[in-house]
């Protein structure tokens, strides 16, 4: 979600309630377009986030911190000049247009009283943050520059003026009476939605927030106003100030709204509860600031985590192409191996037809006695070489051949192992869910020579104890899962006991599953088949139905020696054939998260 004017203006109360009359002490840029002011108020030390991230721009008090260039970028060379040490005396916000100023009091070269405005203006790409002189009302610098040939409104350079950005011409929802909020809506076109029509005639909502204000008055979200009456037009007002009473000093409760999952991702946040959201989790907050830094450090995260998992699997993919040309190769070399049969039966049949063959001859014709019909058959001769040459020369074609196949089979079957392995990790990197599960497929790489070791030169970090999934059949039986190749080992050579049950998909990459039974030969039914459904969850043919499910007994699976992790080999199974359920991992996720 897009910080909304709304939103900001209750953003900046809270600032100036926690920052203003504090000191600006250190100043950093951390980041592109991302700027970090430390500052010192009533004994505690803050640290504030201005972004013009096209994406994430932002302003409020962050914990997260973060790793500083060695030199410092121009622009926070500039800020430092003019407001390190300066005090802030006010968080401003333009109406309810999403233009913030920070006004500091700070001095000039000649260590007179002077007050500059940083400026933060959200306007999506076209973010930005501007030091301003105000009684000159001359720009000193923006993180971002440009001129007029980016931008025929404006110039954001040193020196110029400033001119604020192009009004959009709404109207203040503060200011407006029953009956103008109504004529507003009604001038627009009767089959546009009605959130559409709220964002274009009032100032401070986003397209969440308009949306909100719909759902709130009991309509659905896209709802045309074609279809609104005097009822529906009433609710709607009376939505409307609802959402607007904070801004009229009444009380209001942030959220931080998550999806419903074992990860909880963060999906967007608010100065109040959403209703649209109504079925995922809205995590309340004594304070809007903290819920715009825990949502902004969650998606920081959620970040992260994209990109790494990208970079390994395009790391993957290049390694699986190599391989594919190199497995096409050795197939073509030995389908050329397999030809080279017919060799050995052309010199016999040379052999057996020595005394009627010529030397000086192109070609001989022969009966195929290998044929039951003894038909005959034309064969190729050097003219140089004598019957019995040619006959050798066939016998020696024949053994290369042989050779080629006897040399290039165990190089086939070692590359398809490694295909297999390979698809294996990118399984599990494709179902991994945080940045630890990452770091663990990582290390796994660095460990068969796929990765270089980025760690110190002769440190290596202590590995810590793998960590399965465990969940609860819904008859309250253990089910423990995999989550990658060494956790895969760890499961079953390490923790499971030789009578406990295993799973895993027929002759696909997956997890590991093994059920961990005490007398019993076998798990209930119930607890059997969701096992085998976590399994072809947790497996390559998640997206697939009817997936074959082979289950044993731990003692009947082995790891062959030199194998790659994950890599097992079993017998005495059973096989079962189940549809993978998406919503089974979040039913009988244990809520116990001891270790195992």
């Amino acid at each position: 979600m897009a910080l909304d004017g709304i939103t900001l203006n209750l953003v900046c109360r809270e600032l100036n309630n926690l920052l203003a009359g504090g000191r600006i002490d250190k100043i950093h840029q951390p980041e592109k377009e991302e700027v970090v002011l430390q500052v010192r108020n009533q004994g505690q030390n803050h640290r504030l986030v201005l972004s013009a991230h096209p994406d994430n721009a932002r302003l409020h008090p962050t914990k997260e911190p973060k790793q500083n260039p060695l030199t410092p970028p121009m622009f926070c060379m500039v800020l430092r000049k003019y407001l390190e040490g300066g005090k802030i005396t006010e968080f401003a916000q333009w109406g309810l247009e999403r233009v913030i100023s920070l006004k500091v009091q700070g001095s000039d070269e000649l260590g007179r009283r002077q007050e500059y405005q940083l400026l933060l203006e959200i306007m999506g790409k076209h973010s930005n943050i501007i030091l301003l002189d105000p009684g000159a009302n001359i720009i000193l610098d923006g993180i971002k520059r440009y001129t007029h040939a980016v931008s025929r409104h404006r110039e954001v350079l040193p020196g110029r003026p400033y001119i604020a950005p192009p009004s959009q011409g709404k109207h203040s929802p503060l200011e407006l009476g029953e009956d103008e909020f109504r004529g507003l809506l009604l001038a627009s076109p009767l089959e546009s939605r009605i959130s559409q029509a709220v964002l274009k005639k009032l100032d401070g909502f986003s397209p969440e927030l308009c949306r909100e204000l719909v759902v709130r008055a009991g309509l659905d979200q896209d709802a045309i106003l074609e279809q609104c009456g005097e009822y529906e037009l009433v609710r709607l007002w009376q939505s409307l100030q609802e959402l607007l009473s904070p801004l009229r000093g009444a009380p209001y409760r942030p959220t931080l709204v998550r999806e419903k999952s074992s990860l909880g991702q963060a999906v967007t946040f608010s100065y109040t509860q959403l209703s649209q959201y109504h079925g995922l989790d809205q995590e309340p907050y004594e304070y809007l600031s903290l819920a715009l830094d825990a949502f902004y450090t969650a998606r920081r995260a959620q970040g992260r985590l994209r990109s790494q998992r990208s970079s390994l699997l395009r790391l993957l993919q290049a390694e699986l192409d190599r391989l594919g040309k190199k497995l096409a190769l050795q197939e073509e070399a030995i389908n050329s191996g397999r030809d080279a049969v017919k060799y050995k039966k052309w010199g016999e049949l040379i052999t057996a037809n020595l005394y009627q063959i010529k030397q000086g001859q192109a070609e001989a014709e022969v009966v195929d006695y290998y044929e039951p019909e003894c038909t005959p058959v034309k064969i190729s001769l050097d003219p140089g070489l004598t019957p019995n040459e040619n006959a050798q020369a066939y016998f020696r074609l024949y053994n290369k051949g042989k050779s080629g196949i006897e040399a290039t089979e165990p190089l086939r079957r070692q590359t398809l192992e490694e295909i297999v392995y390979l698809e294996s990790v990118k399984t599990s990197l494709e179902n991994s869910l945080s940045t630890a599960e990452l770091a663990e497929i990582r290390q796994e790489l660095v460990e068969q020579g796929y990765l270089k070791d980025k760690g110190r030169p002769g440190k290596k970090d202590k590995a810590e104890r793998p960590q399965p999934m465990r969940f609860l059949s819904s008859s309250g039986a253990l089910i423990l899962v995999g989550k990658n190749n060494k956790q895969n080992d760890f499961l079953t050579l390490k923790l499971a006991k030789p009578r406990d049950m295993w799973l895993h998909v027929k002759d696909i990459p997956g997890s590991h599953v093994v059920v961990p039974l005490d007398k019993e030969e076998f798990p209930d039914d119930t607890t059997l088949e969701e096992a085998a459904a976590l399994a072809a969850y947790y497996s390559q043919a998640r997206g697939s139905s009817t997936v074959p499910v082979d289950y044993t007994h731990v003692r009947n699976v082995k790891k062959p020696g030199g194998a790659k992790p994950g890599m097992v080999i079993y017998e005495n199974q059973y096989t079962l054939y189940i549809d993978p359920d998406p919503a089974l991992p979040e039913r009988l996720a244990q809520a116990d998260s001891d270790s195992v």
